[in-house]
């Protein structure tokens, strides 16, 4: 008869071992592979409905963008081995597809140029430059944070450089800050970088540890009015300064999109901390106020409500609804099925490359396309937060569950401007839209998440089994002996 193991953990792993998990990269690297497929004959339709030369430039182009996303696997491969297969390449497509969209654009652009007798610089070449600094700072950011835990010690950095961050455009001057009316850009002589994207990655990493130090302090209770246990006052702060923070860049940077879509992840990370909802109708209460004093106070505001309400009734006027209403006219032409790639006119809308991406995608693609789209954001996000469920630290938990939740929030915001659900709000769409910062953001984001997976994913350490220790009773008596004061040695 054996003998049950002395330590718990130990017998814990007798009876139910861990259950090796298989990695799946050569799922992922299939799905890559499959990707690159399907953006390749997006080139290629695209080409030829604009009736260019068939080169053997769009093979290579299609090989290069595969190499360079086999890097991305290889490292992900070496430094994240148990990460979830599927989210990079959900990543890869969108990416492609982005700039497959941007180049049919460009062409459009290009052509419209010759015909005025100017010169016209693509900018799908800066976007693929882009990707591929994006990938290695993706690496570096998988090598670097082996262990996601470890961002815990850098919450009050990350807020503080988070804060400074999303604030610093709206104190510079609109000379070096402001892009169509938006404070939300650092304007350098070489390059340009938005801040803001950058901002909400460090201010989701202070949140989660805050959160996780403070979560006792918003599950305790305060005064209980008509059936509501209502959260005490001195609780109140973080969520107080968050609504100050978003009314301040709504108000001094003019950007509606960054304070919606960084209020909606704070509250989303309090609900999944604290799983009370009364946090979440304070929240919204807190931002629909605020909304309606910036309406009541800056004209700017007025005027995207105007144009949300009918952009055809601001449509002449000096940042009317002209926008709005061209992308409503090229949705309306897409239909179901779309123009085809490369049969339509997505270059009548302006900003179509950036903040009206999708436009031109539901456009040329159709209602069918733009749900693919649409669903691939869903995938991606649903397999962020299945991570989130199963890593076994809280930190990870909510870090990872607002990760995932701000590439939905981030994507709703834009879809729903374009298409006139809600006032349109100038964010980019996430790995779709041309834009140096955004995809440098969004990789870092997607290099957390995997690093999440593969915490999730990755068996858990047996625990190194302990010397059983005879009881005290049986214990042998051990005499010691120490010298006496002429160096003769005593028993004691």
């Amino acid at each position: 008869m054996s003998t049950p193991p002395a330590d718990p953990a130990s017998a814990q792993f007798a009876t139910n071992p861990p259950r090796e998990l298989p990695k799946r990269r050569g799922t992922e690297l299939v799905l890559l592979a499959f990707a690159t497929f399907i953006v390749t004959i997006a080139l290629v339709l695209v080409e030829a409905n604009q009736e260019q030369e068939l080169t053997s430039s769009i093979i290579w182009l299609g090989l290069s963008y595969l190499g360079v996303l086999t890097a991305a696997h290889l490292a992900v491969r070496r430094w994240a081995p148990y990460a979830d297969p599927v989210i990079l390449p959900c990543v890869a497509l969108l990416n492609g597809l982005g700039l497959v969209m941007i180049h049919r654009i460009d062409l459009a652009l290009a052509e419209r140029a010759i015909q005025q007798g100017k010169e016209y610089t693509p900018d799908v070449t800066k976007q693929v430059l882009f990707t591929a600094i994006s990938l290695v700072l993706f690496v570096v950011v998988l090598v670097v944070i082996s262990d996601h835990r470890t961002l815990t010690r850098y919450g009050y950095i990350c807020g503080l450089v988070g804060i400074v961050a999303l604030a610093l455009p709206a104190v510079l001057p609109s000379s070096l800050s402001e892009v169509n009316g938006a404070k939300v850009w650092i304007k350098l002589p070489f390059f340009s970088i938005q801040p803001g994207e950058f901002a909400k990655i460090l201010l989701m990493i202070f949140f989660a540890s805050f959160l996780v130090t403070k979560r006792d302090l918003f599950m305790v209770a305060g005064k209980k009015i008509a059936g509501v246990e209502l959260p005490r006052g001195r609780d109140l702060g973080p969520i107080l300064i968050a609504a100050a923070a978003c009314l301040g860049v709504l108000v001094f940077e003019k950007d509606l999109g960054t304070s919606l879509l960084f209020f909606g992840v704070t509250l989303v990370m309090l609900y999944v901390a604290t799983e009370r909802v009364i946090w979440v109708v304070l929240g919204i209460g807190f931002f629909a106020a605020g909304a309606i004093i910036a309406y009541n106070l800056f004209t700017h505001v007025q005027q995207r409500v105007r144009n949300w309400i009918d952009p055809l009734a601001t449509y002449d006027d000096a940042g009317g609804g002209y926008q709005v209403a061209q992308g409503l006219f090229g949705l309306g032409t897409g239909g179901v099925g779309g123009t085809g790639l490369g049969a339509g006119r997505p270059d009548m809308v302006p900003e179509a490359k950036t903040d009206f991406i999708t436009t031109a995608i539901g456009e040329e693609l159709g209602l069918i396309g733009l749900t693919a789209m649409l669903m691939l954001y869903l995938i991606l996000a649903m397999r962020g937060m299945r991570s989130a469920l199963a890593v076994r630290d809280t930190f990870g938990k909510l870090l990872g569950g607002g990760l995932s939740f701000a590439l939905v929030m981030q994507i709703f915001v834009v879809v729903g401007g374009v298409t006139n659900l809600i006032p349109n709000t100038g964010i980019t769409a996430p790995f779709l839209s041309r834009g140096g910062s955004s995809l440098l953001a969004n990789y870092i984001l997607v290099a957390l998440l995997l690093r999440i997976s593969d915490a999730a994913r990755k068996p858990a350490v047996r625990p190194k089994p302990q010397q059983p220790q005879a009881p005290l009773a049986e214990a042998h008596t051990v005499m010691v002996q120490r010298p006496s004061a002429n160096g003769e040695v005593s028993a004691s």
